[in-house]
């Protein structure tokens, strides 16, 4: 079929594996998150008190709906949400007591995972994708990987 040989018939076959591989290892180890929850759960560890427009940035998320990803954060106990000091519209989100206990043992869950992913591709393989992925990102106008605040 010609479409085999299209990178974004590829890149979208890619990202249904993706996502079933990463929701068999959450749900296997009892978690009940979606990969853009767990994006946003690393956003809001590495930027504390960040608010929601700037999450979604972070994670290149619509920020029309990335209030409702961390609504859902926020019931299963994971977030805190709260008004900003300097602008009464924002809200900052931080990690609950709860986050902070999990997005350890979330991020090694998602780190081990990874490899599953591109199976068939050896380490220097794997490297070379990661490589060519960023590029690709980049000349795209879009950032691969979220720059800390």
């Amino acid at each position: 079929m010609a479409v085999e040989r299209m990178a974004g018939h590829l890149i979208r076959r890619l990202h249904q594996v993706s996502t079933q591989v990463f929701n068999q290892h959450m749900q296997a180890a009892g978690y009940d998150l979606t990969s853009v929850q767990f994006a946003a759960l690393d956003a809001i560890a590495a930027n504390p008190g960040v608010d929601q427009a700037r999450i979604a940035g972070l994670i290149s998320y619509d920020r029309a709906t990335i209030g409702g990803v961390i609504d859902r954060l926020e019931q299963k106990g994971l977030v805190i949400r709260k008004t900003s000091p300097k602008d009464r519209r924002a809200k900052e989100v931080s990690l609950s007591p709860e986050g902070e206990a999990i997005i350890g043992p979330l991020f090694a869950l998602v780190e081990s995972l990874q490899p599953e992913i591109l199976l068939g591709l050896d380490h220097a393989e794997r490297e070379v994708f990661m490589t060519l992925a960023r590029k690709a990102l980049l000349a795209s106008g879009t950032r691969p990987s979220k720059p800390q605040v």
